[in-house]
């Protein structure tokens, strides 16, 4: 704030709460230098919700003292804080090999989200588990998300997954749907020889058949 917008701040809180009135034109001056002193770097107002003049009034509100310049630059710190707590650094436009360009773009973004100026960049989040209108169908068409095509083209590099697939679709149950009671080996992990992995043991299978047939009875006694 300039000494203009500090008077005028200091103005607004004197009729709110006239005990920082200075009569005396000495000590109204000395008030005036002392408060741009300490806010000089503090703004009046940003474009994103920064106002000083609503930290003085929520002060004014709650405390039973008069205000001071740490009772507007508190919350302004706070409020720089929130900001840059809030902001993930986006990447720069500039050509990555000019290192000092790149670093004056990042410290600029980072001082205008800091400052009020901008708003801070974060990372996109799901907002809706609604599905894609269609989707919902598509999947109950294709079993999965994955394209069968893609599905062909990876079973090279995922074998022991190729299997498991191929195995349900022949209607053989799931091993690696149920843990393995022999070697502990967790859902949808294979089952090992020490540390090698291995096809799954009787157990597993068995397991799995018996948990298919389970899951099998509870459908036919749901449709009857």
């Amino acid at each position: 704030m300039d000494r203009r917008e500090v008077a005028a701040l200091v103005a607004y809180i004197g009729r709110l709460d006239p005990r920082i009135i200075r009569t005396d034109q000495r000590e109204a001056a000395d008030q005036l230098a002392t408060w741009h002193e300490l806010l000089d770097d503090v703004p009046m107002t940003t474009p994103h919700g920064w106002d000083a003049r609503g930290a003085a009034r929520q002060h004014i509100r709650v405390s039973p003292y008069p205000v001071l310049p740490a009772d507007i630059a508190r919350p302004w710190e706070s409020y720089r804080r929130d900001r840059l707590a809030r902001h993930t650094d986006p990447t720069p436009g500039v050509d990555p090999d000019d290192q000092a360009a790149w670093t004056a773009e990042l410290i600029g973004t980072r001082r205008a989200v800091a400052t009020g100026s901008t708003q801070p960049a974060q990372y996109r989040a799901i907002t809706s588990s609604q599905l894609a209108p269609g989707l919902r169908e598509r999947l109950r068409e294709s079993g999965s998300c994955i394209p069968p095509e893609v599905r062909v083209a990876l079973a090279p590099y995922r074998p022991a997954r190729a299997a498991r697939e191929a195995a349900v679709a022949q209607g053989e149950p799931d091993a690696l749907g149920v843990r393995c009671e022999w070697c502990q080996a967790q859902v949808g992990e294979p089952c090992r020889r020490g540390t090698a992995p291995r096809t799954p043991h009787p157990g597993r299978l068995d397991l799995a058949a018996r948990q298919a047939q389970k899951a099998e009875q509870v459908q036919q006694s749901a449709l009857a």
